[in-house]
């Protein structure tokens, strides 16, 4: 009776962590490009290429859907989401507010292994900048702000970042191709490194939040917009011994 319930439970195990791990694999290639932006995403081939049902596929896309990766169409299908100018601008304008927000809470609670690590990462960023692979230094890149959202240690500021991120990640990569990011970045996250190792609160939140503006302006020029077009911030900076 044990064996059976044992079995009942690892079966019931692997169906439930199946979507999950089928959700992690269609989001990968979503961020890696293998599915394009404005791409149909057909179940069949996924279902055949990860060897499952497309019950799992479905779930799977619903899940992603909910992450605003994908939209569902009526009629016609799952489609890898695009992302017009305006919302990635409201996006970044978020992004701001949210990154002045966690580079105050990391100077705070910076601990000395995680700054190692941060200074460890300037290293390898600097010469993906300098070979041009564009996608080695954007996975950096998450590393590193990975590794701030630890620090900052709020599940929800994590949760409401890493979903801008991802709905952000191919104007990032455009920006950092065509609007000269790489040639800048790795000095802004020295900079960053810097501004958390003073353990003040209001530089590091300042620069944090100038990273994006930055990231911002960079966006604007790949994408061929002025400037002048860039909206004013949702709150001002905070102002403090650092000004």
């Amino acid at each position: 009776m044990q064996t059976n319930n044992s079995t009942a439970a690892l079966a019931f195990l692997q169906s439930s962590s199946l979507p999950m791990l089928v959700q992690e694999e269609i989001e990968r290639l979503i961020m890696t490009g293998e599915l394009a932006v404005g791409s149909r995403i057909n179940e069949s081939e996924l279902s055949q290429r990860f060897n499952t049902s497309r019950g799992p596929i479905r779930e799977a896309l619903r899940a992603l859907e909910e992450a605003g990766l994908v939209r569902n169409e009526k009629n016609r299908g799952v489609f890898v989401r695009e992302i017009g100018f305006e919302e990635a601008d409201e996006i970044y304008e978020l992004r701001e507010a949210l990154e002045e927000i966690i580079g105050r809470r990391v100077a705070q609670a910076m601990k000395p292994d995680a700054l190692e690590r941060l200074k460890a990462m300037l290293g390898p960023m600097k010469s993906a900048a300098q070979a041009s692979d564009l996608e080695q230094y954007a996975q950096l890149n998450l590393q590193f702000h990975e590794i701030l959202l630890e620090t900052a240690g709020s599940q929800k500021l994590i949760e409401t970042y890493k979903r801008l991120i991802k709905e952000l990640h191919l104007f990032r990569m455009r920006a950092l191709d065509s609007g000269g990011g790489l040639r800048v970045s790795v000095d802004e996250h020295r900079e960053i490194v810097e501004a958390i190792a003073s353990g003040d609160p209001d530089r590091a939140g300042r620069v944090m939040r100038q990273h994006v503006a930055g990231s911002r302006a960079r966006m604007h020029k790949a994408l061929g917009r002025p400037d002048a077009a860039l909206s004013p911030p949702i709150f001002q900076p905070h102002q403090g011994s650092s000004k």
